[in-house]
């Protein structure tokens, strides 16, 4: 199997602000915790503020978009990502948007174990083939040599993105690489990929495409025809997730939604009413300057 590590993109608007002393720009200061029994419901991976007497942090909404520089605390021009499933595994981790916290979990199907973004299941793209967004962070999938533990914070440089529907849902797969990694100096853009890891984008897509056919589902489709989009595209993807998270968490979302089918309606306020509760309003309306 291609090694997969999904990561989730992040993110406070670098330009907005948001009044959490929470917030983090990168990985300093933070250590990942766990608590219950690996290999169980209960299990959980946490990440904890070690300036703050170990002050459990949420993965999803207290890591900034854009990295900062812990040296210089100034932004870099690098993403952060929380890695979900490391590359070469099999257990299927994910932030529990819909807990306090956002831990990490492993995820679970009828019961048994299996970025500051938000795809908003109320807003169809018009080039995700008519499918909304299915309700959890972007996605994105970190091509380095370098395994990344589940809970690790990265920066991360974008170079492209795929558009995957997902049982008619439309959920974008980010490709990047790890800013340090020893490919990173060779990739700026997507079409790098193919020049320099010849075979690692088909790869990647006939993995996403394939792998629920085991659990007897159909396989993956694609939108775009299939293509990879270039830097340029991904970023516009992100910024519109990055806004989307910011309505979530201001409660704007949940104020407009008279149209929307009372299934989506539900599955909006219970990421908002469970895991936000605790969130400052954001006081601007700027995109993240990247």
């Amino acid at each position: 199997m291609f090694g997969q590590e999904l990561q989730v993109p992040l993110g406070e608007p670098i330009n907005g602000t948001l009044n959490r002393a929470a917030s983090h720009g990168s990985a300093t200061n933070l250590a990942l915790d766990s608590h219950g029994d690996e290999n169980t419901l209960e299990y959980r991976i946490k990440a904890v503020d070690k300036s703050s007497g170990a002050k459990p942090i949420s993965l999803w909404h207290d890591v900034t978009l854009v990295h900062v520089d812990p040296a210089t605390d100034r932004p870099t021009p690098y993403l952060n990502f929380v890695c979900e499933i490391p590359k070469f595994s099999r257990k299927k981790y994910e932030i529990a948007t819909d807990e306090v916290g956002n831990f990490i979990k492993q995820d679970e199907k009828k019961g048994v174990l299996r970025e500051r973004t938000w795809e908003d299941p109320t807003f169809i793209h018009p080039d995700a083939e008519g499918c909304r967004g299915d309700n959890d962070p972007v996605d994105v999938c970190e091509i380095g040599a370098r395994i990344i533990k589940t809970g690790e914070i990265r920066p991360t440089k974008v170079l492209g993105i795929l558009c995957m529907i997902d049982e008619g849902e439309a959920d974008w797969k980010v490709v990047a690489i790890d800013a340090e990694d020893k490919w990173a100096p060779f990739l700026n853009d997507i079409d790098d990929v193919e020049k320099h890891l010849p075979g690692t984008l088909s790869a990647v897509r006939e993995w996403f495409r394939t792998y629920k056919i085991p659990d007897g589902k159909p396989p993956n489709v694609f939108g775009l025809d299939e293509k990879f989009m270039d830097k340029h595209y991904a970023l516009e993807i992100i910024k519109e997730c990055n806004h989307a998270w910011k309505d979530l968490i201001t409660g704007e979302k949940e104020r407009n939604m008279e149209h929307v089918p009372d299934e989506v309606k539900g599955l909006v306020r219970k990421l908002s009413k469970s895991n936000l509760v605790d969130l400052a309003a954001v006081e601007d309306d700027e995109a993240p300057d990247f």
